[in-house]
């Protein structure tokens, strides 16, 4: 053989695998929204790319997960959906403002939510036992429990003449929950401090009103904003001395006196698991909706002794786990 046909033929064979290299399919993409900043929701990531690996799916191996974030600016969730959707993901996982900015999209592509309202009354499923159509999903109640944050809360602070309730107003989550505290104190004779925050430039003049009210006690309400900014919350309910109860127990983590609710860590795990079950070809209407049951309460002693305050017997017989 000639040296010039050697040569030729060597280069053809190491263009073969690159060229199989070429071929091979690209990753399946999994796209995970939400309307908030991505710095204060990185737990949640991790919890979701655990629950994938647990259904046999790794990120940047056998799939990639491509994240979107409106940094607190819901009329960027279309234009985040809309990219989404032009990159054909096998499925989309979506917080309750993305999934309903999704819905009004009218996308084909499975959607796995993680919400902390009723997604029947949101309208992104019929029923939860038979979602049908292309969306499923993980259901973490924040929403009803605010009569039993009011109530611990009451235990803490049982002469609190007022009780302050912080939210941020049209927000699914918050109103509903504003409802169900309302009630509850209306029923016991308490009386409420109700102050609205829009951004994290209020959160001061909130505490300062709360104080000026003669708030004795405050329930943080839920929604991802105020999760968001929970570090800032923390640290102003500490300046005021102000006993807090709020609805998860990342905000205990940072230094919060006690929470009451679910988890929100593994309701993204478990959203993880739908993905991972849509990736290996089961339906969105075939995935029932999954609700948390277990409820957790959460304290922090030496917050609370720092506010001047002992725990009952009856509440740290109540509590789930204590954090220092």
């Amino acid at each position: 053989m000639r040296r010039r046909e050697f040569i030729a033929l060597l280069g053809g064979a190491a263009a073969w695998p690159l060229a199989a290299h070429a071929q091979q399919a690209p990753l399946p993409i999994v796209g995970f929204v939400r309307d908030t900043p991505s710095a204060p929701f990185a737990h949640i990531v991790n919890a979701f790319r655990r629950g994938l690996n647990e259904v046999g799916f790794v990120d940047g191996q056998n799939v990639r997960i491509e994240q979107r974030w409106a940094e607190g600016h819901d009329d960027r969730l279309p234009a985040l959906v809309a990219d989404l959707a032009r990159r054909n993901p096998a499925v989309i996982v979506a917080n309750r403002p993305a999934a309903l900015a999704a819905k009004a999209a009218a996308t084909t592509t499975p959607i796995v939510f993680a919400t902390g309202t009723d997604p029947v009354a949101d309208g992104l499923v019929p029923s939860f036992n038979r979602p049908g159509g292309n969306f499923t999903g993980i259901v973490f109640i924040t929403t009803a429990l605010g009569a039993k944050r009011l109530e611990l809360l009451r235990q803490l602070v049982p002469n609190a003449m007022t009780i302050a309730f912080l939210m941020r107003p049209n927000t699914g989550e918050a109103e509903a929950e504003l409802i169900d505290v309302q009630n509850a104190a209306q029923t016991v004779g308490q009386r409420l401090a109700i102050v609205e925050v829009t951004n994290e430039s209020e959160l001061e003049t909130a505490f300062a009103i709360f104080i000026q009210r003669g708030a004795g006690g405050l329930i943080v309400s839920s929604g991802p904003f105020l999760t968001s900014q929970r570090e800032r919350i923390v640290t102003l309910a500490a300046q005021h001395r102000l006993p807090t109860i709020y609805p998860l127990r990342e905000f205990v983590s940072v230094g919060g006196a006690m929470s009451y609710g679910t988890s929100i860590s593994d309701a993204y795990r478990q959203a993880g698991n739908y993905a991972g079950r849509i990736l290996k070809g089961e339906r969105p209407a075939d995935l029932p909706v999954m609700q948390s049951t277990k409820f957790e309460l959460v304290l922090n002693p030496k917050t609370v002794k720092a506010l001047g305050l002992d725990v009952p017997d009856r509440l740290l017989a109540l509590t789930d786990e204590v954090i220092e």
